[in-house]
């Protein structure tokens, strides 16, 4: 009986594939109605073959041949592997030998007195602080290898240094030049308070930010005009010596939304030109003059009427004060000659830059002096520091735009000074570069909005 049972289930199987092969899509069509017309019901599924709990069980027994090395080998081989450890730690300003070795998880004594006894590690490690040590200790915790590297000039190299011991178990030390090797890397974000905020959020150096707020300056008030939910994309080139950021470089490509309007930049640099900064669409977005003559900060008051801290009532304010601790460095805005530096009334210690035949700026209430009169400058060149000198309440310093004599808001002045346009020759090069941006600038956009939600 059952033999009978299974001979037709076989037959109607059969019958079943050969249907399918020569009416695929008729079958799977009516499969597909009988699916999506039985939410309601319920579907009974046959089962064509045997019972399991009926089927015979047959136990099969082998033999197993050990390996031809025996156990107690094999186990006293992994006895003798050894496994070092790495772990990476940064120095701090009251670090000594002991507690930067306890960090790195390394207790070796014999290790610890050669590095308080070696000069260079003392030199380049002790009283250097955020320099990032790496360190490989065996799986007893004894020293075999460390290694810290750092940035000392603008080179392009990186230095080296390396503390090894060898197959007698001595230490030796040595100093190591290679270059660095540049990395772009994507990041964006969102203001809710400060562009600073945003950018230790999304987990940006701060270099980044301060180039951000330099090359959009004449288009973006950083100071006055940033706005909660303006949003930036940024590429940006990492420093990496052996694969570890030591340092930030240049910022390749941007897009900053600010109160609704999109602004973007692209570094650029035609053969035998120093290079800069354009829209995408190939208008210059460098300017003879920078808009600010300090590295973003937050300015105290503008270009308006103010009542005067000292004077006691409302007076013009021809020039705009950007509050800052004393010592911040102070910057000229554009390349010129300095027509004056010393101590003059009110502004206390000041410094005038000529810049042509009518743009003259003013820096006062300096804590220090820089340039000397008549010294010709460049742009972005130090020529002092934020101070309280003169008629100063507090630490801030008060710059002045003028043009023949008529002060001027420095912003407007800078963006009506853009120039170095793009060459027709170049034209195709940037055109390619700008394409190739736009897409960068899309990925970083739409990382932090994934990674959002």
């Amino acid at each position: 009986m059952k033999r009978n049972i299974f001979a037709a289930a076989e037959s109607a199987l059969a019958l079943a594939a050969g249907a399918l092969q020569r009416h695929p899509r008729q079958i799977t069509a009516v499969v597909a109605a009988l699916l999506l017309g039985g939410g309601g019901g319920a579907f009974a599924v046959a089962s064509f073959g045997p019972d399991p709990s009926s089927l015979p069980v047959s136990t099969v027994e082998e033999a197993v041949q050990p390996a031809s090395t025996p156990l107690s080998e094999q186990a006293e081989a992994l006895d003798a592997h050894v496994f070092n450890l790495y772990r990476s730690d940064t120095v701090r300003t009251t670090d000594t030998v002991d507690t930067l070795l306890a960090r790195l998880g390394v207790s070796d004594p014999a290790a610890a007195n050669y590095l308080r006894q070696d000069g260079t590690v003392r030199q380049q490690l002790l009283g250097r602080p955020g320099r990032v040590v790496r360190a490989e200790a065996t799986d007893q915790h004894a020293l075999a290898s460390l290694t810290a590297r750092w940035v000392a000039d603008d080179s392009g190299n990186f230095r080296r240094l390396v503390v090894e011991k060898d197959a007698k178990g001595q230490f030796s030390t040595r100093i190591e030049s290679a270059p660095l090797q540049a990395a772009a890397r994507l990041g964006s974000g969102t203001i809710r308070t400060s562009l600073f905020a945003a950018v230790d959020e999304s987990h940006i150096p701060d270099e980044v930010a301060v180039q951000v707020a330099d090359i959009l300056s004449a288009e973006i008030d950083f100071h006055r005009g940033l706005r909660k939910g303006d949003r930036f994309s940024v590429v940006y080139e990492a420093l990496e010596a052996d694969g570890e950021p030591l340092r930030t470089g240049r910022v390749l490509s941007l897009e900053f939304v600010n109160n609704g309007k999109t602004f973007q930049a692209v570094w650029f640099q035609e053969p035998g030109t120093k290079g800069g900064y354009y829209t995408l669409d190939g208008k210059s977005l460098t300017s003879s003059y920078l808009a600010s003559p300090m590295e973003f900060s937050r300015v105290t008051s503008g270009f308006a009427n103010r009542f005067h801290p000292i004077l006691k009532q409302w007076k013009a304010h021809l020039g705009v004060d950007y509050g800052a601790p004393t010592g911040t460095p102070v910057r000229t805005v554009g390349d010129g000659v300095v027509q004056f530096a010393g101590v003059q009334n009110g502004f206390g210690n000041v410094v005038m830059v000529k810049h042509n035949g009518s743009d003259l700026t003013v820096y006062a209430h300096l804590s220090r002096i820089d340039v000397r009169n008549g010294q010709n400058v460049s742009q972005g060149q130090r020529i002092g520091a934020v101070g309280a000198t003169g008629w100063a309440t507090g630490p801030h310093l008060h710059f002045e735009f003028r043009v023949n004599g008529v002060h001027q808001d420095p912003i407007l002045v800078a963006r009506r000074a853009q120039n170095t346009p793009l060459t027709a020759s170049a034209r195709p090069a940037f055109e390619q570069l700008a394409k190739s941006m736009r897409a960068q600038l899309a990925a970083a956009a739409l990382a932090t909005t994934a990674s959002a939600e």
